[in-house]
Formats: C-alpha cells, structure tokens, sequence
C-alpha cells in the first residue's frame, strides 16, 4: 500500500520526497468519451496528479436524488486517471466556484431556510445527506485503500466569503466520519485577510494559496501565516490561473504564453503546483456560472477553454509544449511521452428540415402549473432554463403601461404573442408602454435565467432565485391567475414540428445530417440571435450573438454513426436556413 504524508517543508510519497504536479481536469465539463484523452495529455507532460472540483448540484439535482452515473460517474473517471498512472486530488466542498452555476451548490436549497456555507444546522444537515452518499464512493479511492486519492479539500477560498470556522470544523467532522483519512486541505487568496479566514492550521488542515502570477512573493505570505501559527507546511499553488474565463459580450482573454510559463516556472521552483486549468472543457446545458457585480452580473459563456495547455477540444495547444521543455529543462528526471491528438471535421448548408414556434409546442416541451401569483423558478421546482408566464387581461387603456417587479436574468414581454419589450436585470422593474387595440389581451413573459453567481457577497438565497420573484403589475396593480410553463428540453423529441411557426418569436428549428465517420466538430452559429442548442438529445449549451465566440464545441461522443439531429431553440428571431459544422471554433 502507497503512503502520503504532509511534513514541515515537503510532501513524501512512500517516504521519499514528492512535487506535486498536478492539473486540473474537470469530469464535468468534458465528455466522458474523452476522459481518457485528456488524462493521458496530462501524464505525457510529465505531471503525476489529477485534480478535479466535485460540484453538489450535479450529483444531487434534485433534493434525495442522487446521479454518479454517465456524465457524472466520478469512480470511473478516478479509476481512468489510476489506470494512466495519475495521482488524484479531489475538492468535494459544498461550494466550488469554479465559474460553475451557483458555485456547485444545489438551486433547490434556495426554497430552504437555511443560510449557505455556514454552521446553520439545516445547511449542515443537507450537506450530511450528500456527503453520506459521495463519500461511498470516495472513501474507497483513497490512497490508503489501494486507490489513487491523495488528497481532500474542505471547503474552497471560504476566506473570500466568510470567517465562520465553526463551519469548517463541521465539514472536516463531517469528512472524517465518512471515513476519510488523507490529509485534507483549504484553499484561498495568499493574503492575510483571507489566510486568517478561511484556513484551519489550528487543526493541522494543510492551507494552500490560489494565484497565477508573483510566486515568490505569495508563497512569502503563505509562509510568513504559518509561522504566525507556529508552522510549518509544504508550498503549494493549488490553483496555478495559467489562463481566464470569459463573459457574454467580452473581448477573448488571452494570456501571453511564454509569460505564463515563466511564471509557472517560479511557482515549480519553490513548491507545487496545481495548473488551473490542464483543460477547461465546456460548460454544457445550463451550468455556466456568473460573475457578481453590484448592478448588472455577467453570465459566463458556454466554452470553458480557459486559455489551458489542452483546448476546448483537448487538443495540445502552443503553451502545453512550451510547459513541456519548460519542465524537462527543470526536471530532467521527468518521464515525458508523446500527447494524443484528435481530428475534427467540416460538413456544410445542413438544410433546415423544419420550424416551428414556441408558443405552438408550449404543451409538448413544458409542464404546466396555474397559480394565482407568478412564481418563482425554484417554488415551480425548476432550476435551470427558461420559463413562460401567461395571463389573459381585460383593456383598461389603449395605452398601457406594465412592469416585471423583481424578475431575474432576462425577460422577453409579449402581447398577443408579438415581441413588445427586452429587459435585463437592472431594467426589468421599469415601465414597458403598449398598445392595446383588443379588448381581451394575452401577456407571455419567457424569463431566462442566464446562471447563477458562482463567488462574492452574492452568494445568499436572497439575490439568486430566478424567473418573477415578485409579480406583474397593471398600472398601478398587480396581476392575477397565471399559467406557467416550465421549458424541458429534455422533451425536444416530442415537437410537432408539423405546427406553426411565426416570424419574430421563440422558436425550434430542426437540421439533421447522415454521418459515416464520428469525429469532433463545431456548429457555427453565426446568424442566430440566442438560445441553446440540443444535439441527439444533448443539451450542448448557449449561444449568443454579442460573443465572443460565435460556435459551439460538440464532442465526437454526442454524434452518432449515421442519423443525426440538431435542435436549435432560438429567442430572438432571427435564424438561417443552413447550419454549418467547422473544424475550429469561431471567435
């Protein structure tokens, strides 16, 4: 049996000096068909260690139901990264960040009265109910049961949220009655403020420091806070930031290569390190996060290429190669091998098979819920997505003037299903002025929920229930006896694309295409307004045109031999009569 141990100055692995070389390579954002793609790229760089968020809400999405399976069969892709001769770090706190929807926590605990990320009993209690069924599957991979794990987090830059360490002594209470026993560690920004709040040397908790840059002198923080405790740890960046996220509307970050090497180079010279990203992958569905601002968040696009080593794709980019002589010049012992590389391909003007419009198909794409007062996405028990609320009113003006009070992300406002108004979150609340010819009206809200904040002071129940949080207002008056439609697109096969479809409204256009060779490929979406875009049944993600990228990357393991089909759910209108698949991404 192996054996890992943290000492003063070093890790020791089978009581000989170890260097954590770790990068990151979440199992969720990467098809599984390319586990083993992007695992064996990380051991041909000559790195020894995996390491991977765990996020909550993809392995309970519903409170009690529990998923460990497909996607989100996280023992298989620990025993892949075994298999490629990897070591394992795994971060299974309730809250990850990782530009992930909410962080990783569950939406339905926002119809809990609870506060997150805290000593409050019913979060604690929430939290035990998953970690019972994670850690089943954890505890058995730990290095010191045969398996590759070398180590656990708690909890994940908690001192950039709050200081309740009554909370992290719980989770680690938590982690060791399930039958943990690898060394655990924190992670945070190496500064004071947040060393001071989120760490736990008290407990002998390893406390490692998360930054991209400027290594000798975080690590001169991350040392000067041990010594103000009478300690002594090994140096370790956990999260190395070699690249950065982007945001709808945004210029493409872009960090220059040989200036991120060097800096890496840094970091390898005086601890270990954890690249965040190794590859970023894809922030399928409806799980980008977004980032808190005071007045206007900022949803995080699909592609989570992050500028890392591998692409979206998980390919070998420029900078994987300059890390790779970087290392061998370092640390000539290094076992390297050559990386695998994968094709993609190109089919052009798929023809648009059929259209039809959302209002037509409300009845086979949604479930239906009639309530007095607009609810909630999470009262309606839906997480993620769009929603549509419907009210019939009586004219009391040819002129009139409605509001959405308290409506989160995105609301299109239809009268008599024609497009009257776009609001985002700081104009929603503001007057939307019609003109009412009918003495019987019918008012359609399709509310977006665009992700929920991933990290900062919005991190409480309060600011992130999505969908009409309040109601609709009349003049001066509330509106009542609405019908909601919670979109599922998991039902796309049901469409009756034989119904209508309108010009200038939501809609769903069907493109199929015959394909004798699987490889990975890209659907350039320019000429679409916004949307999502549904594969073989695979919710591959949003779209939108102010960028920065213009495509979506579709992994080879989505496509099938033979038929195949897209479904293009589009918001805004507008929408070609062609689709065109390319080998790179669009930017």
């Amino acid at each position: 049996m192996e054996k890992f141990s943290v000492g003063q100055h070093d890790f020791y692995l089978n009581d000989q000096k170890f260097q954590i070389l770790s990068g990151a390579i979440h199992y969720f954002r990467v098809h599984p068909s390319d586990w083993q793609h992007s695992l064996h790229n990380l051991k041909a760089l000559g790195f020894n260690t995996v390491e991977t968020y765990i996020p909550w809400n993809v392995h309970e999405p519903h409170e009690g139901q529990f998923e460990f399976s497909g996607g989100a069969d996280l023992q298989k892709f620990i025993e892949l990264a075994q298999t490629e001769g990897l070591y394992v770090i795994v971060r299974p706190s309730p809250y990850i960040c990782a530009e992930w929807e909410f962080g990783g926590l569950p939406a339905w605990l926002l119809t809990k009265d609870c506060r997150l990320r805290s000593a409050d009993p019913e979060f604690l209690r929430l939290v035990a109910n998953y970690y019972q069924q994670l850690f089943q599957i954890l505890v058995p991979l730990q290095l010191t049961h045969g398996g590759p794990i070398l180590m656990m987090q708690v909890e994940n830059e908690y001192g950039s949220y709050s200081e309740d360490h009554e909370y992290l002594a719980r989770l680690r209470e938590l982690m060791l009655a399930n039958g943990v026993d690898v060394p655990l560690f924190t992670a945070d920004g190496a500064w004071h403020a947040t060393l001071a709040a989120g760490s736990m040397l008290e407990e002998g908790i390893l406390e490692t420091g998360n930054f991209g840059s400027h290594a000798k002198e975080n690590f001169a923080n991350l040392r000067a806070f041990q010594q103000e405790h009478d300690c002594e740890q090994p140096l370790m960046n956990m999260e190395f930031w070699d690249g950065w996220f982007d945001r709808w509307g945004e210029p493409l970050h872009v960090r220059d290569q040989d200036e991120m090497v060097q800096a890496l180079k840094e970091v390898l010279e005086l601890g270990s390190v954890n690249l965040y990203m190794f590859h970023g992958g894809t922030n399928f569905g409806f799980m980008n996060g977004c980032s808190a601002r005071q007045d206007h968040d900022l949803p995080q696009v699909t592609s989570y290429d992050y500028g890392a080593p591998l692409n979206e794709q998980g390919n070998p980019t420029p900078g994987y190669y300059k890390i790779k002589r970087m290392l061998k010049e370092l640390r000539p012992d290094v076992s390297q091998t050559d990386p695998w590389i994968k094709d993609s391909f190109s089919l052009s003007q798929i023809p648009l098979q059929a259209k039809v419009s959302l209002f037509e198909v409300l009845d086979q794409i949604s479930t239906k819920t009639v309530t007095k007062y607009p609810q909630s996405m999470e009262k309606l028990g839906q997480n993620y997505g769009y929603l549509l609320y419907r009210t019939i009113t009586k004219r009391d003006a040819v002129d009139e003037r409605y509001r959405i009070i308290s409506g989160r992300d995105r609301a299109q406002f239809f009268l008599n299903q024609e497009l009257q108004a776009t609001q985002y979150q700081e104009e929603i609340g503001t007057d939307i002025l019609v003109k009412q010819p009918q003495e019987t009206n019918q008012l359609d809200l399709l509310l977006e929920n665009m992700g929920r904040v991933n990290y900062g002071h919005k991190l409480v129940a309060e600011t992130q229930q999505k969908g009409i949080r309040g109601g609709v207002m009349s003049d001066l008056h509330y509106l009542l006896d609405w019908e909601q439609y919670s979109l599922d697109f998991s039902r796309v096969a049901e469409l009756d694309f034989t119904r209508r479809w309108e010009k200038g409204v939501p809609a769903f256009y069907q493109f199929s295409f015959e394909l004798e060779q699987v490889q990975d490929t890209n659907i350039d979406l320019s000429g679409f307004g916004k949307g999502v875009v549904i594969v073989n049944g695979f919710n591959l993600g949003r779209f939108w045109e102010i960028g920065p990228r213009q495509s979506l990357y579709l992994p080879h393991g989505i496509l099938r031999h033979g038929h195949n089909e897209i479904i293009v759910f589009e918001t805004e209108g507008r929408a070609k009569e062609q689709l065109n698949l390319v080998k790179e991404p669009i930017k």
